[in-house]
């Protein structure tokens, strides 16, 4: 007599690849680091050199040129170096495993410009209620319409983009991610399937969670600029927390990037025409 057939054993799924995760983060520390190696560098042959007019340490500490050129080159090295090793990993473009998504730019522009115009209303309320103080390390550099415009070019360009790729590009899904498989695996629930071009899909605690605390490194990368002050690190911490929500919200890391540069040409405009094209600065 013939035993009775086993039942057919399901298909094994495929496990869910999320990405970023924290892993892909912490690589992205590293090329920071390594970026950061790079403009240290750079700094040592300016002064070694005399380049810019710069001699001396406490030249290139009060030197707009420096201050961002360093940055500048600690962005590149990063983002550069993070688009040919992760689209080697990830088998794909790196913005769009980011969920770069252009479009929404094209159909929200309207309403991002609004965002923007917000946020900066939200940042004047807060600098009257709150102490921003009058004197602070990025005050001290910028002291003449040059260095303004500067300033203003970097604000618009490479600083907003290269700022969204990593803050709200890999730290925010990183960390939201990271909150959902805590709680698969202590829960022993299986991940939520992928979204459309494979992105992830997050809980609403996975995305608050996410949001604050990529706001927190958002807000302390930004506080030796203002000297530590309170006032400043509120404000920047609310703006990243709006750029999170247009970033979850429309998922489309290109329109927090428009949002934030729309932020910033606000923002340098008005002080463009308060300070009569950067010329009354103590205005």
């Amino acid at each position: 007599m013939s035993s009775p057939s086993a039942p057919p054993a399901e298909p094994a799924h495929p496990p869910v690849r999320r990405i970023p995760n924290l892993g892909h983060a912490a690589l992205l520390c590293l090329l920071y680091l390594a970026g950061l190696a790079c403009a240290v560098i750079a700094i040592v042959l300016v002064v070694v050199l005399h380049l810019f007019g710069i001699a001396t340490d406490a030249d290139a500490r009060h030197s707009i040129v420096v201050a961002l050129g360093s940055t500048a080159i600690n962005y590149v090295v990063t983002l550069g170096a993070g688009a040919l090793v992760f689209s080697i990993f990830w088998r794909n473009g790196v913005l769009a495993a980011l969920q770069w998504n252009a479009s929404a730019v094209r159909r929200f522009w309207w309403l991002l410009l609004a965002v923007a115009a917000a946020s900066f209303g939200l940042n004047l309320l807060l600098s009257r209620v709150l102490h921003f103080p009058a004197n602070t390390p990025m005050s001290d550099l910028l002291t003449t319409p040059q260095a303004w415009w500067i300033m203003f070019a970097f604000g618009v360009t490479l600083g907003p983009f290269a700022e969204e790729i990593i803050f709200r590009g890999f730290l925010l899904p990183a960390f939201a991610t990271a909150w959902d498989w805590t709680g698969e695996k202590l829960s022993h629930h299986s991940p939520r399937p992928l979204g459309p071009n494979n992105h992830p899909r997050w809980s609403l605690a996975a995305m608050i969670f996410g949001s604050l605390l990529a706001s927190f490194f958002f807000a302390l990368a930004h506080a030796s600029q203002n000297g530590w002050a309170w006032g400043p690190i509120v404000a920047v911490s609310a703006g990243s927390l709006i750029l999170c929500a247009v970033r979850l919200v429309s998922r489309s890391l290109a329109a927090s990037t428009f949002t934030h540069i729309a932020y910033n040409f606000t923002l340098f405009t008005v002080t463009l025409i308060r300070t009569h094209g950067f010329h009354n600065l103590h205005h």
